[in-house]
């Protein structure tokens, strides 16, 4: 697959997303619409809900995808992904925390307890996994991810359940859903996306060199210790931003970096390009297959991608090359 066809699946997808929902609008409104913006019938469902909604689940999938193909390389791990690694459920925990202990409902609000989780958390689990004379090995992360997501999802469900109230309007979104996401939930986190991608172009080509092993990444040039803390800070922004619109979706990140390497092999750089424009995809391919599964209602994009990402999942751990990169 090259980056035309890359482009040109989003693009379809792009349209689909206008198109499909509780009331299909065919492709050819889709297009008068967006020429023509009269404020008015199809053209009101097209600007003010379909595009707003399509628009979060492009920039959720890019920084999900970016995220997770960042820390596969850094750990060198192809199980790591937001998710497994506990990032996501770090973000939910404070974001959870906040709305319990403070009251927050507003994403001005609880974006900063969703980025401050995800640092923690992806803190405490490289440190965790990166323990011992081994330093980063892939299968302590792995393991450290999900035994702290365990253990912070425990809590976040202890938390609802001690106080329902509080969090139902947090339901669809520890669901991991875009539904209702518009320009009021985007625009504040968008900043922050927008860094963490330009982070990420700066560490990716330092990240061919990790990939070789520390030692041989020094005598290459390759400076380790700053790689780290800006694959850090981006991973940080980026799964800590879409969190906080989103709520937590899991197995893009796992699941898109996986394919971009099948298609153009272990070159960071390609990967990063691919997983731009492939992870929109996964993620907008999801939300389309949620309105339609169970209509006039949704599955939330995070119930979808799992029913994709487990099997997927199953399948890398029975690779004999699971361990490594």
């Amino acid at each position: 697959m090259g980056p035309l066809i890359a482009l040109v699946v989003l693009a379809v997808l792009l349209l689909l997303s206008i198109a499909v929902g509780s009331k299909d609008i065919p492709l050819s409104v889709v297009v008068d619409s967006l020429l023509h913006n009269t404020g008015e019938g199809d053209a009101y469902v097209v600007w003010d809900m379909r595009i707003p909604r399509t628009v979060v689940g492009l920039a959720v999938g890019v920084a999900l995808g970016v995220a997770g193909a960042l820390i596969q390389a850094l750990t060198r791990n192809p199980l790591a992904d937001p998710g497994i690694l506990g990032v996501n459920a770090g973000a939910s925990f404070f974001v959870a925390f906040g709305v319990a202990a403070f009251g927050v409902t507003s994403i001005s609000g609880y974006v900063w307890f969703s980025f401050f989780g995800a640092l923690v958390v992806t803190v405490a689990v490289y440190i965790i996994g990166s323990a011992g004379r081994g330093g980063a090995d892939p299968v302590q992360l792995t393991l450290a991810g999900v035994a702290l997501g365990a253990v912070l999802g425990g809590i976040v469900t202890a938390m609802v359940l001690l106080d329902p109230q509080a969090f139902d309007k947090m339901r669809n979104w520890n669901a991991g859903s875009i539904v209702g996401r518009g320009w009021d939930v985007l625009l504040p986190v968008l900043p922050f996306l927008m860094i963490g991608i330009i982070l990420a172009v700066v560490a990716v080509p330092s990240l061919n060199a990790i990939a070789l092993g520390d030692d041989l990444a020094r005598s290459l040039g390759a400076n380790i210790v700053r790689t780290r803390i800006l694959v850090i800070v981006a991973v940080t922004l980026l799964a800590g931003g879409a969190t906080a619109i989103a709520g937590p979706i899991g197995f893009v990140g796992l699941m898109v970096p996986h394919i971009a390497r099948w298609i153009v092999g272990p070159d960071q750089r390609w990967i990063l390009a691919y997983t731009i424009l492939l992870a929109p995809c996964l993620v907008l391919a999801a939300d389309i297959v949620g309105r339609i599964v169970i209509r006039p209602g949704e599955f939330p994009v995070g119930i979808v991608t799992a029913f994709v990402g487990a099997p997927v999942l199953i399948v890398l751990v029975r690779r004999k090359k699971a361990s490594g990169l």
